[in-house]
């Protein structure tokens, strides 16, 4: 069946268009994506700006659309953390579906690190072992852990790479704000730290998502032109050696970087001093890239509800 999947994040809007059956990995047959910035929209008490809403709801209302033309017989839409955390977020979707009809479920942190670490365990395999899944998104860090197919550990922290830039660098980058982002993320990151290490050391570790993704390239990873198949890793000495170089840097020499799009410059330093927490705090010499993540998770799930064979209880937001 096609199925659209409409992905609300912190950053972009993106609806992914699948040709999917259970038992093959879904095929990407279509993408639309617009730029959102939700999480540089909220305002000072932490609600959604009108710009927001009225951005959100013009994507929605474009993408309805591009879904019906590529003929999708279904399409779910789901919020991750700029609209999770705002204080607004049942207006703002209220408004969506008033204007548009489209349902959008917002996804719990918890969740969110779940339907990612599924489609890294579908992508990797049993053969992995024990896997620890790390995603660094625009508003949240998401980690999950364990054996099977459902992990035994998933949790989510406000580290997100856009609203870290929000909050600290967005006056400037000088060495007391780097300072000050750098011990806010090392202490969040080792509060929960022990929920994954008391069982041991991973037999994989693996990174999602763009943020990832870019930092890998940046540190000299195959480029997306090579296929998703090419494997890519992200050391954890080569990106030590590159953070005090992105602070060097203005957004737009960033954006020059391998793998960096301009839309995401200014959000990489931060990007990369909560990879570079993770690595460290959990013990890693690297994190193996995987191209499939929350978008692939989400498909994956629905595929599994819909053979009734769901490897998770029917509390899912997205059942």
């Amino acid at each position: 069946m096609r199925i659209g999947v409409l992905d609300i994040g912190s950053n972009t809007g993106h609806l992914l268009v699948v040709d999917a059956h259970r038992g093959a990995a879904p095929t990407p047959a279509f993408s639309h994506k617009h730029r959102l910035r939700l999480a540089e929209h909220l305002d000072d008490a932490g609600a959604v700006s009108r710009a927001g809403v009225d951005a959100l709801t013009d994507f929605v209302s474009e993408a309805l659309v591009v879904a019906e033309d590529k003929g999708c017989a279904e399409t779910v839409g789901f919020a991750t953390s700029a609209v999770r955390d705002a204080v607004n977020a049942e207006e703002v979707l209220a408004h969506v579906a008033d204007r548009t009809g489209v349902v959008v479920d917002v996804l719990p942190g918890e969740d969110e690190a779940r339907l990612t670490f599924l489609a890294v365990r579908r992508w990797f395999g049993w053969s992995s072992g024990r896997l620890a899944v790390f995603d660094i998104g625009g508003g949240s860090l998401e980690v999950a852990a364990g054996g099977d197919e459902a992990p035994d550990v998933a949790w989510s922290m406000p580290l997100g790479a856009a609203r870290l830039t929000r909050e600290h660098l967005s006056h400037g980058v000088d060495e007391e704000s780097v300072r000050a982002l750098r011990r806010r993320v090392r202490s969040a990151v080792a509060e929960d730290a022990g929920k994954l290490l008391r069982a041991g050391a991973p037999d994989r570790a693996v990174a999602t998502s763009k943020t990832f993704r870019s930092l890998a390239r940046i540190c000299g990873a195959a480029p997306s032109s090579e296929g998703e198949f090419v494997s890519r890793t992200l050391v954890a000495e080569d990106l030590r050696e590159w953070i005090p170089k992105l602070a060097a840097m203005d957004d737009a020499e960033v954006a020059e970087l391998p793998g960096v799009s301009a839309s995401r410059s200014h959000q990489m330093l931060a990007g990369a001093l909560v990879a570079d927490a993770v690595l460290d705090i959990f013990d890693l010499a690297e994190l193996e890239i995987c191209p499939w993540a929350l978008r692939e998770g989400v498909i994956l799930r629905r595929l599994d509800q819909i053979a009734g064979q769901d490897p998770e209880d029917s509390g899912d937001p997205l059942s």
